[in-house]
Protein backbone atom coordinates (compact mmCIF):
# COMPACT_ATOMS: atom_id res chain seq x y z
CA UNK A 1 0.00 0.00 0.00
CA UNK A 2 1.21 3.61 -0.86
CA UNK A 3 0.57 7.28 -1.51
CA UNK A 4 -0.29 7.61 -5.32
CA UNK A 5 -0.03 11.65 -5.76
CA UNK A 6 0.99 14.49 -3.92
CA UNK A 7 3.21 15.68 -1.22
CA UNK A 8 3.48 11.95 0.03
CA UNK A 9 3.49 10.18 -3.33
CA UNK A 10 5.63 6.64 -3.59
CA UNK A 11 5.51 6.46 0.44
CA UNK A 12 4.78 2.92 1.67
CA UNK A 13 2.01 2.86 4.43
CA UNK A 14 1.67 0.40 7.07
CA UNK A 15 -1.84 -1.58 6.53
CA UNK A 16 -3.30 -3.61 9.90
CA UNK A 17 -2.23 -7.03 10.16
CA UNK A 18 -5.21 -9.57 9.31
CA UNK A 19 -8.06 -9.77 7.32
CA UNK A 20 -10.78 -7.48 9.22
CA UNK A 21 -9.14 -4.55 7.00
CA UNK A 22 -9.42 -4.48 3.13
CA UNK A 23 -7.68 -1.75 1.37
CA UNK A 24 -8.72 0.31 -0.98
CA UNK A 25 -7.42 -1.00 -4.28
CA UNK A 26 -5.24 1.62 -6.05
CA UNK A 27 -6.99 1.78 -9.04
CA UNK A 28 -10.25 2.59 -7.27
CA UNK A 29 -7.99 5.45 -4.82
CA UNK A 30 -6.89 6.02 -8.63
CA UNK A 31 -10.60 6.75 -9.95
CA UNK A 32 -12.01 7.95 -6.78
CA UNK A 33 -9.20 10.90 -6.43
CA UNK A 34 -9.53 11.81 -10.23
CA UNK A 35 -13.48 12.35 -9.74
CA UNK A 36 -12.64 14.39 -7.00
CA UNK A 37 -10.05 16.12 -8.75
CA UNK A 38 -9.24 19.70 -7.64
CA UNK A 39 -12.15 19.83 -5.07
CA UNK A 40 -9.96 18.69 -2.90
CA UNK A 41 -8.01 21.68 -2.01
CA UNK A 42 -7.35 22.55 1.52
CA UNK A 43 -11.42 21.04 2.60
CA UNK A 44 -11.80 19.46 5.67
CA UNK A 45 -11.62 15.80 4.67
CA UNK A 46 -13.28 12.67 7.05
CA UNK A 47 -12.25 9.09 6.95
CA UNK A 48 -14.73 7.18 8.70
CA UNK A 49 -14.02 3.55 9.23
CA UNK A 50 -10.23 4.44 8.43
CA UNK A 51 -8.40 1.58 8.48
CA UNK A 52 -5.09 2.20 7.64
CA UNK A 53 -5.83 5.87 6.85
CA UNK A 54 -4.76 5.36 3.30
CA UNK A 55 -7.49 7.12 1.59
CA UNK A 56 -7.40 10.43 4.31
CA UNK A 57 -3.74 10.13 3.82
CA UNK A 58 -3.93 10.28 0.20
CA UNK A 59 -6.56 13.45 0.95
CA UNK A 60 -3.57 15.23 2.70
CA UNK A 61 -1.22 14.33 0.36
CA UNK A 62 -3.22 15.73 -2.60
CA UNK A 63 -4.14 19.28 -1.00
CA UNK A 64 -6.49 18.47 1.68
CA UNK A 65 -6.47 21.20 4.29
CA UNK A 66 -7.30 18.83 7.39
CA UNK A 67 -8.48 15.54 7.73
CA UNK A 68 -10.32 13.61 10.59
CA UNK A 69 -9.75 9.74 11.26
CA UNK A 70 -12.18 7.99 13.06
CA UNK A 71 -11.86 4.01 13.81
CA UNK A 72 -13.47 1.92 16.40
CA UNK A 73 -9.69 0.04 16.72
CA UNK A 74 -7.54 1.75 18.86
CA UNK A 75 -4.77 -0.46 17.55
CA UNK A 76 -5.34 1.15 13.68
CA UNK A 77 -5.81 4.60 14.81
CA UNK A 78 -2.22 4.14 15.83
CA UNK A 79 -1.32 2.41 12.86
CA UNK A 80 -2.40 5.85 11.24
CA UNK A 81 -0.34 7.85 13.57
CA UNK A 82 2.72 5.75 12.51
CA UNK A 83 1.47 6.70 9.10
CA UNK A 84 0.83 10.36 9.28
CA UNK A 85 4.06 10.69 10.92
CA UNK A 86 6.24 9.03 8.56
CA UNK A 87 4.40 11.29 5.38
CA UNK A 88 4.57 13.87 7.39
CA UNK A 89 1.01 15.17 7.56
CA UNK A 90 0.36 14.47 10.97
CA UNK A 91 -0.27 17.80 12.36
CA UNK A 92 -3.44 18.08 9.68
CA UNK A 93 -4.84 15.32 10.98
CA UNK A 94 -7.12 14.71 14.10
CA UNK A 95 -7.69 11.18 15.40
CA UNK A 96 -11.03 9.61 17.28
CA UNK A 97 -11.25 6.36 18.35
CA UNK A 98 -14.88 5.54 17.68
CA UNK A 99 -17.63 3.61 16.22
CA UNK A 100 -19.24 5.69 13.50
CA UNK A 101 -22.29 6.58 14.60
CA UNK A 102 -20.80 7.96 17.91
CA UNK A 103 -18.30 9.81 16.15
CA UNK A 104 -20.85 11.34 14.20
CA UNK A 105 -22.75 12.71 16.88
CA UNK A 106 -19.67 13.76 18.75
CA UNK A 107 -18.50 16.00 15.76
CA UNK A 108 -22.32 17.43 15.41
CA UNK A 109 -22.15 18.57 18.84
CA UNK A 110 -19.09 20.13 17.91
CA UNK A 111 -21.25 22.09 14.57
CA UNK A 112 -18.60 20.48 12.56
CA UNK A 113 -18.31 21.02 8.83
CA UNK A 114 -16.64 18.78 5.79
CA UNK A 115 -16.47 19.36 2.72
CA UNK A 116 -15.87 15.95 2.00
CA UNK A 117 -16.53 12.79 4.16
CA UNK A 118 -15.69 9.22 2.65
CA UNK A 119 -17.30 5.94 4.23
CA UNK A 120 -15.99 2.61 3.39
CA UNK A 121 -17.66 0.47 5.60
CA UNK A 122 -17.25 -3.73 6.24
CA UNK A 123 -18.50 -4.74 2.72
CA UNK A 124 -20.60 -7.16 5.02
CA UNK A 125 -21.73 -3.99 6.74
CA UNK A 126 -25.87 -3.45 5.02
CA UNK A 127 -27.27 -1.14 7.20
CA UNK A 128 -25.41 2.19 7.19
CA UNK A 129 -28.06 4.15 5.76
CA UNK A 130 -29.35 5.32 9.25
CA UNK A 131 -25.59 6.81 9.57
CA UNK A 132 -26.06 7.98 5.84
CA UNK A 133 -29.08 9.89 7.04
CA UNK A 134 -27.68 11.16 10.24
CA UNK A 135 -24.68 12.86 8.62
CA UNK A 136 -26.95 14.87 6.28
CA UNK A 137 -29.34 15.80 9.17
CA UNK A 138 -26.74 16.98 11.03
CA UNK A 139 -25.96 19.19 8.13
CA UNK A 140 -21.81 17.81 8.34
CA UNK A 141 -21.27 18.53 5.22
CA UNK A 142 -21.37 21.83 3.43
CA UNK A 143 -23.59 22.47 0.64
CA UNK A 144 -21.28 22.11 -2.27
CA UNK A 145 -19.38 19.19 -0.43
CA UNK A 146 -19.91 15.26 -1.18
CA UNK A 147 -20.27 12.13 0.83
CA UNK A 148 -18.74 9.39 -0.74
CA UNK A 149 -19.29 5.76 0.46
CA UNK A 150 -16.70 2.76 -1.38
CA UNK A 151 -19.58 -0.48 -0.81
CA UNK A 152 -20.16 -3.69 -2.89
CA UNK A 153 -21.64 -3.24 -5.64
CA UNK A 154 -24.22 -5.79 -4.49
CA UNK A 155 -25.29 -3.11 -2.50
CA UNK A 156 -25.88 -0.07 -4.82
CA UNK A 157 -29.70 0.08 -4.73
CA UNK A 158 -29.60 1.02 -1.17
CA UNK A 159 -29.10 4.47 -2.32
CA UNK A 160 -31.96 4.67 -4.70
CA UNK A 161 -33.66 7.21 -2.21
CA UNK A 162 -31.04 10.20 -2.76
CA UNK A 163 -31.84 12.48 -5.42
CA UNK A 164 -28.36 14.11 -6.05
CA UNK A 165 -26.18 10.41 -6.53
CA UNK A 166 -23.75 9.29 -9.03
CA UNK A 167 -22.56 5.65 -8.75
CA UNK A 168 -19.03 4.52 -10.40
CA UNK A 169 -18.60 0.40 -10.37
CA UNK A 170 -14.91 -0.77 -10.12
CA UNK A 171 -15.45 -4.72 -10.09
CA UNK A 172 -17.10 -5.82 -7.04
CA UNK A 173 -16.76 -2.29 -5.71
CA UNK A 174 -19.05 0.95 -6.04
CA UNK A 175 -18.04 4.26 -5.45
CA UNK A 176 -21.15 6.36 -4.41
CA UNK A 177 -21.05 10.15 -4.55
CA UNK A 178 -24.31 11.79 -2.89
CA UNK A 179 -24.43 15.80 -2.42
CA UNK A 180 -26.34 17.08 0.62
CA UNK A 181 -30.03 17.37 0.23
CA UNK A 182 -31.09 21.22 -0.44
CA UNK A 183 -32.47 22.62 3.20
Amino acid sequence: MRVIAGTARGMKLKAPKGTAVRPTADRVKEALFSIIGTSIQQKVFVDLYAGSGAIGIEALSRGSGYCVFIDHKKDNIALIKENLEKTRLAEKARLIVSDAEKAVVKLAREDFKAGLIYLDPPYSDTDFLPLILNIFNHQMIHSNGLLIIEHNYHNRQRFNEFANIRQKRYGDTCLTFISPPRQ
